[in-house]
């Protein structure tokens, strides 16, 4: 599993930010209809999970292809922050403990990854799909999101698992 630096961390962040901006529809009608706007940012969300569920996966293509988007992602970051800022490169963000898939947690991550290859190219969504996977990518294994939300992720999709396999396992 590739480290996410901090570089990589700032650029999840501001793929979050930027996303959260663009929905953003004033107070005012959040306050009066808050439904139809959360449900714009619907889509982001449960991309941002399935990111999450990727770079928790332990090898495979699913794996190699979300170890492969840190790297780049932590790279960009860090060359971001050097010329941008002056800041330092390489720096490791701090990792999270998390919680590896199991055999029947992986093939949900399988199935997952088949739905949301199918919903990038054929909904309306796709940015947001591709943005939020990148998202939870780069956010999956540091500290602070792998305490708050990969554990339980990673438990339901092993949960889910279980029950949808049980039978046949």
């Amino acid at each position: 599993m590739t480290v996410v630096t901090i570089g990589g961390v700032t650029v999840g962040i501001c793929i979050a930010l930027a996303t959260l901006v663009k929905w953003w529809p004033g107070l005012k009608p959040l306050q009066k209809k808050p439904l139809p706007h959360l449900g714009r940012l619907a889509p982001f969300l449960l991309a941002w999970s399935y990111g999450v569920l990727a770079i928790l996966t332990v090898g495979g293509l699913v794996g190699w292809i979300a170890d492969t988007a840190l790297w780049i992602t932590s790279w960009l970051g860090d060359v971001a922050l050097v010329w941008g800022v002056g800041g330092e490169s390489g720096r490791a963000a701090s990792a999270g403990s998390y919680l590896p898939l199991t055999q029947t947690g992986n093939a949900v991550v399988l199935i997952l990854t088949v739905g949301m290859i199918a919903a990038a190219k054929k909904s309306k969504y796709g940015q947001d799909l591709k943005l939020g996977t990148w998202c939870g990518i780069t956010l999956g294994t540091s500290a602070g999101v792998a305490g708050f939300a990969a554990v339980p992720l990673a438990q339901a999709a092993n949960w889910l698992g279980l029950h949808a396999f049980g039978a046949i396992v």
